[in-house]
């Protein structure tokens, strides 16, 4: 009944707990994940995850936060999403947040990586998944200038503006909305998911990170994401049915995944 649109089981807090996940999954009527790849080296127990459960499906990219890994190309990227069960590219985008010392204009490594990214998805047609923070203006441009109008996606566990995402929205982009929605500070992001039409929104855990009221502070895993649902039922007024029934046909339409 519901998804996960992403999350990341290979990560070291999940990776050899998938099975009582998947059981948790099942208990809260969770259907099925998205399993998010955030370097070439991770790629491959990412991929294991998708080819090794059938409710497991995956994606190829590498984070902007993570440095001293492996560069993608254009040609390492299509290849890999080529395979079985990966439906998406990224994680990808920009990240100015934690750059420490460094400036916007210090990052240009992450905007050369991010067009290789959108330059992928276009050359083989898949959706971007994207990570957008405090860059939203670089993010925006550098998809108009590389999508060309078509490349479709994501901008997952959204927390910009209502500004960005209109713009995401007028761009074909769907909006992905994660446990923060249910945090007591995140006022503003709730009147972002009022506006969005709910035929334009995912649900996602984001985990291990960001749990979910009423399990805020734990380690956080796809069967939570019912909480963010019933967050995204009451901010729209309507039945977490409903909200459960739209985000999962938007899953299966944004990344070609059969219905479930």
């Amino acid at each position: 009944m519901f998804v996960d649109s992403h999350c990341h089981l290979s990560f070291r807090e999940l990776r050899n707990d998938v099975a009582r996940i998947r059981e948790a999954m099942a208990q809260a009527r969770v259907d099925r994940a998205l399993c998010i790849c955030t370097t070439l080296e991770e790629f491959p127990e990412v991929h294991a995850l998708a080819t090794g459960y059938d409710n497991l499906w995956a994606t190829v990219g590498v984070h902007p936060d993570n440095e001293g890994v492996a560069e993608p190309t254009v040609g390492d990227l299509v290849e890999r999403a080529r395979l079985p069960r990966v439906v998406a590219i990224g994680e990808t985008g920009l990240d100015y947040y934690r750059i420490g010392d460094r400036t916007p204009a210090d990052m240009e490594w992450q905007r050369t990586r991010y067009r290789v990214h959108v330059r992928a998805a276009r050359e083989i047609g898949f959706p971007l998944v994207i990570h957008s923070r405090s860059a939203a203006e670089d993010t925006l441009g550098i998809l108009r200038e590389e999508g060309g109008g078509s490349v479709c996606g994501v901008f997952h566990c959204f927390t910009e503006t209502e500004y960005v995402a209109r713009a995401a929205l007028d761009m074909g982009f769907f909006i992905s909305f994660s446990g923060i929605l249910t945090f007591r500070n995140a006022s503003q992001l709730r009147e972002v998911a009022r506006m969005v039409p709910l035929d334009r929104c995912l649900i996602e855990t984001d985990s291990p990170y960001l749990a979910p009221v009423p399990y805020r502070g734990k380690v956080n895993n796809p069967s939570y994401v019912v909480w963010v649902a019933r967050a995204l039922a009451d901010i729209k007024g309507t039945t977490v049915e409903a909200v459960a029934a739209a985000t999962t046909a938007n899953f299966e339409r944004l990344f070609g995944v059969p219905a479930g």
